[in-house]
């Protein structure tokens, strides 16, 4: 039986996948809600990761989400898998483009990745800044760590753009707005608003806050037909309502 797991973000990290942990064999297929992570700095040990997902005999798709290296995933060749576009990383690693629909043992999946980073209240920095130097030591001098640097830690392309949006809306008017699963790294403002209120300390809840793409997601979960809504970004595993799981660390079952 060929069987889909999905999972949260993993960030480059993929001890999750050690076979004492998880075991799928060469006709399954792992997806991984966004923050796939391992595509960011060409480390050795990046590498190394890489290399040793490759040899996994199941195939990895991921959405993209927010904590990705996009002048490196827009790097690799564009091909048709499932019936949507996808970057071709190797022969069994794939990024899942957005707005596309996947048609994946007998399932058709929403996909549309992209999220805002919460964790840049400090700023963007800009190294073609000629005081980039100066503002960085500025912030670790007083203890602000809150803040990314344009084009080696943050990308602007984390949002989509207003033609991905237009083409997801495309996809969705062309499928009847009728699909089995979405799958997104963000969710819709409404199920947003639940989360933070049931799970994110008072303190911390300014981080988060309703943007275009929230407001999106909210406009096609009231338009579309779907069984279930699977989504990572806020690093916890959760049912929220009747029809939205947040993943994080834990493996499932697609429609368990």
């Amino acid at each position: 039986m060929k069987v889909i797991y999905i999972t949260g973000d993993t960030h480059g990290e993929f001890k999750r996948f050690k076979n004492k942990l998880f075991s799928a064999n060469e006709n399954d297929t792992v997806i991984i809600c966004g923050d796939f992570g391992g595509l960011w700095d060409g480390s050795q040990k990046e590498n190394y990761w890489l290399k040793w997902l490759c040899e996994k005999p199941y195939k990895i798709l991921f959405c993209d989400g927010n904590h990705e290296n996009y002048d490196m995933i827009k790097k690799f060749p564009v091909e048709n898998l499932f019936g949507g576009k996808v970057h071709k990383i190797s022969d069994n690693i794939y990024h899942l483009m957005r707005g596309e629909m996947f048609e994946i043992e007998g399932k058709k999946i929403f996909v549309m990745g992209g999220a805002r980073s919460h964790d840049i209240s400090d700023g963007i920095l800009d190294p073609s800044d000629t005081d980039f130097n100066i503002k960085e030591k500025m912030l670790i001098r007083r203890g602000k760590y809150m803040y990314r640097v344009k084009g080696v830690s943050w990308w602007e392309e984390e949002m989509p753009c207003d033609e991905e949006f237009a083409h997801a809306l495309e996809t969705l008017r062309k499928n009847n707005f009728e699909c089995d699963h979405i799958i997104t790294h963000d969710c819709p403002s409404s199920v947003q608003k639940i989360l933070i209120d049931e799970y994110v300390d008072e303190k911390k809840r300014s981080q988060y806050s309703c943007d275009k793409l929230n407001e999106f997601f909210q406009d096609i979960s009231e338009k579309c037909r779907f069984k279930k809504w699977y989504f990572g970004h806020y690093h916890l595993d959760a049912d929220l309502c009747e029809k939205y799981r947040l993943l994080y660390e834990y493996i499932f079952e697609l429609g368990d």
